[in-house]
């Protein structure tokens, strides 16, 4: 018998194992089977090459629980270990001093275990005791028992086993009873070892009979599903992409497409990943991509993996060049994190093309599906953005589709202002703004449809990205003065004439909004009265409205709201009088002022059914 004390320089090493070097304690488990993993797998390769001419057996790694004695083992079929290896691999903690350790890592400690090779002493984290039995492949090895009851203190003795690899046993604490539930570790090994490419254990299938399900004798294997990403693309036909995807999220809709992540330089990355079907809302579904590490589960939240707007895309990403146990600065540090980081965006942009330019009709069908997950990727990322100038798409109300380029080509003639500037004319609900959509387009002016949460922050984007352009929602302001050709010559008015003009309108809207009442010259056919909200702040408003730093004191201004009176009007003149004057007191011009208040949709409550009164004695 061996007796000795783990090679650290301080006593304090287990105490930060136990507390502190990973945030998530189940994260052991994923630690002790990747091991097991490892040890098959170069037991595989040995024998592969000759050098190992045994029998290999039926290689699998087995996890067992026994619920009374609150005890996991994990076993396998491996290289195993001689007992100069368990004192080097075991006993020799892979650093040289723990109070060095303890001090550069003080700030960063949640999750550098890996960083260190220090994969098996997670199992401290849970256990009051671990035992290790193992026999080595190598022929004429002795078999070897380890155990430490977490404290530097080890001993290790000549074990009992006869057959090659290795069993880990855990004496669960009195904090980590709840591992010793076996749907606590099933769920564990479902989400941390579904993808490993060695068969996991654990206990029996099961099959009702007399009325309860009983064990069978067949094994149950956690990890069925093939690692999809890690075949060929040539080799893989649409309906196993298909299938896969239903494997990651039953119930999931079926996906818009997929990609293919497949690269060896100058970082090794492989993946796929799914285009889902983006509701036109901001409840937008995170965390669905899964990333790992050689096929086993690291997290699912990759937000420093992969620029932010790709996080509401759905699938696997498998990269041995992500470190898996490092704090969120180390990880948006690191070289080969940017690195893939780039390459996954240019990825999913090179897609995007490929598809806009081979099938157009098959793009655009899928365009109000994706548009949120563009445009959101546009707004936040310079790179996505450039290349997405490219394939992204305009809808009208029409229903019909055009290239930005396209577009710009459509509507330069009739609808550039007499600033040279191309007016881009859009409505956010064709429904509600119908009336000045058939405004706009009986000047011979097209309206874009634009019902995505984020047009307001996007059409301030695409002024900066498209020259001389402007955009300006359909209602907010009378067509005239949205398109400007000429310069539009007001009624001569008096300043006291303007200033009684604004009292006698304020008068008669809703309070606690700011009203700009101006006259106009805007033709016999025009309304009588428009009420619009005007680009500027009610952009501000929208974008305060769905996030955005700094402009939040938008949201908590009144409304500002333009007021065109229009002279050239029959009714205007008509309440004007012989004098010229308006007055609040005038039933025509109230009745007048509720229609442009309920074209706006400010016409509500008792104002609301006093106009709908006032209409019925009209009508008599």
């Amino acid at each position: 018998m061996t007796q000795g004390k783990i090679g650290v320089t301080t006593e304090n090493i287990f105490p930060v194992i136990k507390k502190f070097l990973y945030s998530d304690h189940d994260i052991f488990m994923r630690e002790l089977v990747a091991n097991a993993v490892d040890a098959t797998q170069k037991l595989k390769a040995l024998a592969a090459s000759g050098e190992y001419a045994g029998e290999v057996g039926d290689l699998k790694v087995e996890v067992a629980l026994d619920t009374e004695a609150k005890t996991i083992t994990i076993s396998d079929m491996g290289i195993g270990m001689t007992s100069e290896e368990v004192d080097k691999y075991i006993n020799q903690i892979a650093f040289s001093s723990a109070g060095e350790f303890l001090d550069k890592y003080k700030d960063k400690i949640e999750g550098i275990i890996g960083h260190f090779g220090l994969g098996f002493y997670s199992s401290f984290m849970v256990s009051k005791k671990v035992e290790i039995d193992t026999l080595s492949w190598q022929e004429g090895a002795t078999p070897v028992k380890w155990s430490c009851c977490g404290d530097p203190e080890y001993e290790m003795t000549e074990g009992t086993r006869t057959s090659r690899g290795t069993t880990i046993t855990l004496f669960l604490d009195d904090d980590s009873t709840e591992f010793a539930d076996k749907y606590k570790l099933e769920s564990l090994l479902g989400k941390y070892c579904k993808f490993m490419p060695i068969p996991i254990v654990f206990g029996k299938e099961q099959e009702w009979k007399e009325d309860k399900y009983v064990d069978t004798d067949k094994d149950k294997v956690i990890n069925k599903v093939e690692a999809l990403w890690t075949r060929k693309p040539a080799d893989l036909k649409d309906e196993d992409y298909d299938t896969f995807y239903r494997a990651l999220y039953p119930m999931a809709e079926e996906p818009l497409f997929h990609i293919h992540l497949n690269v060896d330089y100058p970082f090794n990355l492989t993946g796929i990943l799914y285009f889902p079907k983006v509701k036109d809302k901001l409840e937008l579904t995170r965390n669905k991509i899964q990333l790992f590490c050689n096929q086993m589960y690291v997290t699912d939240s990759v937000e420093n993996i992969v620029p932010e707007f790709m996080t509401l895309l759905h699938g696997v990403i498998d990269s041995p060049d992500i470190p898996l146990n490092v704090s969120r600065s180390y990880l948006q540090s690191d070289a080969n994190v940017k690195k893939i980081s780039g390459y996954i965006t240019r990825k999913v942009a090179d897609k995007l093309d490929e598809i806009a330019r081979e099938n157009k009709a098959d793009f655009e069908s899928k365009w109000d599906s994706m548009k949120l997950f563009i445009e959101y990727g546009m707004i936040t990322d310079d790179k996505f953005c450039e290349k997405a100038l490219g394939f992204a798409l305009f809808k009208n109300t029409d229903g019909k589709y055009f290239s930005l380029e396209d577009y710009r080509k459509a509507i330069a003639t009739e609808q550039t202002n007499k600033d040279g500037k191309v007016v881009y004319l859009y409505a956010n609900d064709a429904e509600a703004q119908y009336q000045y959509i058939e405004a706009a387009k009986n000047k011979g002016y097209d309206v874009l449809l634009m019902d995505c949460p984020l047009d307001s922050h996007y059409v301030g984007l695409l002024e900066q990205k498209i020259e001389n352009s402007v955009f300006a929602r359909v209602d907010s302001d009378v067509i005239e003065k949205i398109v400007v050709k000429d310069e539009v010559k007001a009624p001569e008015m008096t300043d006291d004439e303007k200033k009684h003009l604004k009292e006698v309108f304020t008068s008669m809207l809703p309070e606690g909004n700011n009203y700009e009442v101006v006259m106009e010259s805007l033709g016999e056919t025009a309304p009588a009265i428009n009420i619009t909200q005007s680009e500027f702040m009610r952009r501000w408003r929208d974008m305060a409205a769905v996030g955005g730093g700094g402009m939040s004191f938008y949201g908590d201004m009144p409304a500002s709201y333009n007021v065109t009176v229009n002279g050239d009007s029959a009714v205007i003149k008509k309440v004007q009088g012989a004098e010229g004057g308006i007055s609040a007191d005038s039933e025509l011009l109230r009745q007048v002022t509720d229609l442009a208040l309920l074209s706006a949709g400010l016409l509500k409550g008792k104002a609301l059914n006093e106009f709908i009164k006032r209409s019925e004695e009209l009508l008599k």
